[in-house]
């Protein structure tokens, strides 16, 4: 897929102020996430860093407030313990932060890994679906009233951002998310190659998008999926655990690869533009950099998406117990 890289929407200049207002970035402490978190902060939001492992999620905001002194004189950043390989700690974390807040403006599922060898979670699932789209969908889920609360306050633009990726692309046509069928024909299927499953799960994350925006329509609540870009970033691990051959030319592979700053403009737009509002996009899909496009044809399926979400929920009334 060619990508138009020309830069219409700019975050220095083009970023509004979002003073008062409050977010989740999840997989906030590394990489993409942590330049997300850092612009959001540097303009007002509360951000809660949803991340597995509180001491590097606190080694981030360190560094984060070091490096922008204003960020603790203003709303700041907060630890989210968030751990999207297990159901439990994603509903554990949505529950944490609704006794917390009474607000949630923008919330940006951005954590994932890429092109993992082929591995079950401690739920039983194929763990990038698990990773990039599953967990996500357990911990968004329960937020939802809030999201529709806060969405009744006329001086905010609510906003779901699922980070995607033009990766979507690899999913197989016979991909099937029917909840009738086991989960051994569904969702943990190897079909032959790590980029198959992440294109599974990056399909997922296209499909929710839509889904939440059929399901939120009365509300003004604007869900979005995107591809950032090719980034520079501890994302890359996943594929060289499954073609170890190619870790020892990473250094050149990096030479083709994008700043997180560059790849933060995507999510930040669809986070915070004005033009998302005043367009009514709503379950749209957006390209580098902040480029309104259409993903592929399986992400167009509005069946699938709804066998998805059935799917889902579920998945979680099993493992979980509850949807909230």
């Amino acid at each position: 897929m060619l990508i138009n890289c020309e830069n219409h929407w700019d975050i220095d200049k083009d970023m509004p102020d979002v003073t008062g207002k409050v977010a989740i970035v999840t997989g906030g402490n590394t990489g993409l996430g942590k330049e997300i978190v850092r612009q959001l902060a540097k303009r007002g939001a509360k951000v809660y860093m949803a991340s597995r492992t509180e001491s590097r999620a606190h080694g981030a905001i360190d560094e984060l407030e070091n490096d922008h002194p204003e960020i603790k004189s203003k709303a700041g950043i907060v630890f989210l313990q968030l751990d999207l390989t297990s159901l439990a700690s994603c509903q554990a974390a949505a529950k944490q932060f609704l006794e917390k807040e009474t607000r949630l403006d923008i919330l940006i599922n951005n954590a994932g890994i890429m092109a993992t060898p082929y591995e079950l979670t401690k739920d039983g699932f194929e763990m990038q679906f698990q990773s990039n789209y599953l967990g996500h969908f357990a911990f968004t889920q329960p937020l939802i009233p809030l999201l529709i609360e806060t969405s009744k306050d006329p001086s905010t633009s609510v906003r779901i951002v699922q980070v995607s990726s033009t990766g979507h692309t690899f999913a197989k046509d016979e991909v099937s998310f029917n909840p009738d069928l086991p989960y051994s024909e569904t969702i943990n299927r190897d079909f032959g190659t790590p980029w198959a499953r992440y294109g599974q799960s990056k399909l997922a994350n296209i499909l929710f998008a839509k889904e939440l925006a059929r399901r939120l329509a009365d509300h003004r609540i604007f869900s979005s999926a995107l591809h950032p870009g090719n980034i520079n970033t501890e994302l890359n691990r996943g594929t060289f655990q499954s073609y170890p051959w190619m870790k020892p030319a990473s250094k050149l592979f990096s030479v083709f690869l994008t700043t997180p700053y560059k790849g933060a403009i995507t999510p930040l737009y669809a986070a915070t533009a004005d033009e998302i509002d005043k367009n009514n996009w709503r379950g749209e899909y957006f390209d580098p950099l902040a480029k309104h496009t259409t993903p592929s044809k399986l992400a167009q399926n509005a069946q699938l998406a709804q066998d998805l979400w059935a799917l889902s929920e579920k998945i979680v009334l099993e493992k979980y117990g509850a949807l909230a």
